[in-house]
């Protein structure tokens, strides 16, 4: 199982906090929190940044423990790469923690940490797109003629053997999903993989209710589309 140790450089309550394998919010006052006597497990999240900012050395890491494998996952199922999703992962936890005094309370902690981590795999995605040197069109095109570009893999025959055919399966989806257009990619992985309301993957992506529907929506049939052969 990979873990990971926060970068050299920050302050050392912060280092020592592990997890396995965006832009900043406006300026606003601290939250008038009291934390002095509580411990970390009863804090909810608004109180744990408090009290990071407090100087309790034990709130950070509490944080990362909580939201380490939700973000980590969200990443992953956005790239379909899990080493860079680990690394992502990490960086949306130093931005937390080196923006700790400016976190902007109007939103739940969960959708401020989703919405930094949406950002890099967002940037991530489109780095990507810009050292793309050769389009090849795939079976996972879309019918608008927009193409999606995947390597080209060897094909092994496929086993009868059912935990084979489970695990093409879990790859193809990934793989399925991995190459939607980023704006449905965002909305489907967090309604459906993520389990978010419609009014959190709102805040998330900073669009209309009705928008963020009509996404899911589309993204479910292009899903279809491509995953047919399995359905």
């Amino acid at each position: 199982m990979t873990t990971l140790t926060l970068s050299a450089g920050l302050p050392e309550r912060f280092k020592d906090a592990e997890f396995e394998a965006g832009s900043p919010a406006p300026v606003v006052e601290r939250l008038p929190i009291s934390v002095e006597h509580m411990s970390v497990e009863k804090m909810d999240d608004h109180q744990l940044l408090a009290a990071t900012l407090a100087g309790d050395e034990a709130a950070f890491p509490e944080l990362v423990r909580r939201y380490r494998n939700q973000i980590t996952n969200y990443v992953y199922r956005m790239l379909n790469d899990y080493d860079r999703a680990v690394d992502l992962a990490q960086e949306t936890f130093v931005r937390v923690y080196m923006s700790a005094e400016r976190y902007q309370a109007t939103y739940s902690f969960s959708t401020y940490i989703y919405r930094i981590a949406h950002n890099l795999a967002i940037s991530e995605l489109r780095q990507r797109k810009r050292h793309r040197l050769i389009p090849l069109p795939t079976i996972f095109s879309e019918k608008d003629g927009d193409e999606m570009e995947v390597e080209i893999e060897d094909r092994k025959q496929v086993m009868a053997d059912d935990a084979m055919i489970s695990d093409e399966r879990r790859r193809a989806v990934a793989k399925a999903i991995a190459s939607l257009p980023e704006k449905y990619r965002a909305a489907l992985v967090l309604c459906d993989l993520e389990e978010k309301s419609y009014e959190e993957i709102s805040e998330v992506l900073g669009l209309p209710v009705g928008t963020v529907k009509s996404r899911i929506n589309r993204a479910r049939n292009l899903l279809k589309e491509k995953l047919r052969d399995y359905l």
